[in-house]
């Protein structure tokens, strides 16, 4: 009887394992929601806690479903993103990343992230082991993710807006906790930079620094220079502006290691050496399955199955990176800071 009970148990836990993944959407989902209902910025604005009546008759809905709020709330209590005190709801620290007004909110990203066009991939991901495509988003759309995002103006300002909101988080970090990076440097090329709010950043933290914000041409055709910043437009494959530094963020890991090595090797191009200062600085994830903790080393696997389905890049571990950069004629390279889930590397020619 012992027995029979103890794999009755071990079925209903492994039964239970299961569900929980066949269901973890709906987190997602849940969450994605109650950011397009503005539920963080109503709670906020309350300014203290929000009970649930007060909810249901701020929002804009059928105060028919106000049982239906309170369902999606208990799943987001549950799972972190808000709390409750004093009977009624509050802010967590990872709802106050999603308020439309925090300067370093990452609610554009997590729209972008579960923007339609990059959710139906996924429905396509079997497909696609079994064809010659190189991403699944091309067996879904039946076209590579950056074309896609030149021929949809829209899509392409939700994913820029998920970007640069990204950007600006980061920016922050590197600016106060790693501004040695930037001592021996007098001039910096962001390669990839978009509408340069990361060069924007660094220029107006470090005026002795000269900026080049070097991206598409239709993605810098209408900014302004400005003292100590220029916008440059072409190809990464094919050259880039000659700078003290290059600044590749979150690039690499959307590109094969034979894409990557062109890069590399354009960079390498344009810095000077070594030991005139010349570096190449990284910001991207450096996969670590035996120092970081579950949820860390999970949410880089997941970016690593991101990068995989929606580009023909990955994430990759320091062993990869070394073997990337050596292979690019790199003589040396250094992890400077860690950055979340993401590190901060330079590379010297």
């Amino acid at each position: 009887m012992d027995l029979i009970s103890k794999e009755a148990g071990e079925l209903f836990k492994a039964q239970t394992h299961i569900w929980n993944h066949m269901f973890n959407f709906i987190n997602s989902m849940s969450l994605n929601s109650a950011i397009q209902l503005d539920i963080p910025d109503v709670i906020h604005k309350h300014g203290k806690p929000m009970t649930h009546s007060e909810l249901v008759q701020a929002l804009p809905i059928d105060t028919a479903k106000g049982p239906c709020v309170y369902r999606l709330m208990r799943m987001l209590v549950h799972s972190g993103f808000f709390k409750i005190v004093e009977e009624g709801y509050v802010l967590s620290p990872s709802s106050r990343l999603l308020l439309k007004d925090e300067p370093l909110s990452i609610r554009p990203l997590f729209q972008a992230e579960l923007h339609p066009l990059l959710i139906t991939p996924w429905h396509s991901l079997s497909q696609w082991f079994t064809n010659d495509d190189a991403t699944s988003f091309e067996t879904a759309h039946g076209k590579m993710i950056w074309d896609h995002a030149g021929d949809d103006p829209n899509f392409c300002n939700v994913f820029a807006s998920g970007m640069a909101s990204d950007t600006y988080f980061v920016s922050n970090v590197i600016i106060k906790e790693c501004s040695d990076v930037f001592d021996r440097i007098h001039t910096l090329v962001d390669v990839g930079g978009g509408t340069g709010t990361l060069a924007l950043s660094i220029a107006d933290a470090f005026p002795h620094l000269t900026c080049t914000v070097f991206d598409l041409p239709h993605v810098v055709a209408n900014l302004e220079d400005r003292q100590n910043l220029t916008y440059v437009g072409g190809n990464m494959f094919e050259g880039i502006p000659c700078a003290d530094a290059v600044m590749l963020k979150w690039i690499l890991h959307c590109w094969s290691d034979e894409e990557c090595l062109k890069i590399l090797s354009r960079c390498k191009e344009s810095i000077p050496s070594k030991e005139e200062g010349g570096k190449v600085i990284i910001i991207d994830i450096v996969v670590d399955s035996k120092k970081g903790d579950y949820t860390s080393i999970q949410t880089q696997l997941l970016y690593d199955m991101l990068m995989m389905v929606n580009t023909s890049g990955k994430e990759r571990t320091e062993k990869e990176w070394e073997e990337l950069f050596k292979a690019a004629g790199y003589s040396d390279y250094k992890i400077t800071a860690e950055l979340g889930i993401r590190s901060l590397i330079e590379v010297f020619p």
